[in-house]
């Protein structure tokens, strides 16, 4: 699935991933390919994804490595996932 983190300052990552992790507002949850359509209100916590997208060169000292899996830490924002296609908008 193709995956794109996008903050305030930038677009982040962009590029096709295995699966993504979030911190949803009632508890985290995990999206892989072909996921049902869905939007939803994320809190504060972790962002991790397994792939390897292009991180953009000046943010990639904001993204760590865990149990092979790209982590990057969010304080809120919104997530939509429909045909594939996942836009994290974090702040």
């Amino acid at each position: 699935m193709y995956l794109e983190i996008v903050t305030p300052e930038a677009s982040l990552v962009a590029g096709e991933v295995e699966s993504l992790t979030v911190p949803g507002v009632e508890g985290e949850f995990q999206i892989q390919n072909n996921h049902a359509p869905i939007v939803s209100v994320l809190q504060e916590g972790k962002v991790m994804f397994k792939g390897n997208p292009t991180i953009a060169e000046d943010f990639q000292n904001k993204f760590t490595q865990e149990n092979g899996k790209w982590v990057f830490q969010i304080s809120g924002g919104t997530l939509e996932c429909n045909n594939s296609r996942v836009m994290v908008l974090a702040d």
